[in-house]
């Protein structure tokens, strides 16, 4: 699996760095994306936080999100994609800076 990084540059909105996608190369998804990850900076400051897939829906006039990756039973946590997709990034910011 591939980590795709597509950096946010025109910064809209402001404390969203970038979208991730996850590209498969091996197995039943070999040779598909799943989009609709995001990387956010804290409005605090401090640290950075990963959103997934999901589809939103409606009840009674308030919005909800449906998780489109969520895990098969309580033992399963999708923290390993989450902490994946950070450490991506960062070695991403790396590549940038050095090429800067």
């Amino acid at each position: 699996m591939i980590v795709k990084i597509l950096p946010n540059d025109r910064r809209d909105p402001p404390s969203k760095l970038a979208d991730v996608e996850l590209l498969f190369e091996e197995g039943a998804l070999n040779g598909l994306r799943l989009i609709g990850f995001a990387i956010w900076d804290s409005r605090s400051g401090h640290g950075r936080s990963v959103t997934f897939p999901a589809r939103a829906y409606y009840v009674r006039g308030v919005k909800r999100l449906y998780p489109l990756l969520r895990p098969v039973n309580e033992d399963v946590k999708t923290d390993p994609v989450r902490k994946l997709i950070l450490e991506s990034y960062e070695e991403f910011e790396h590549r940038q800076a050095v090429a800067t």
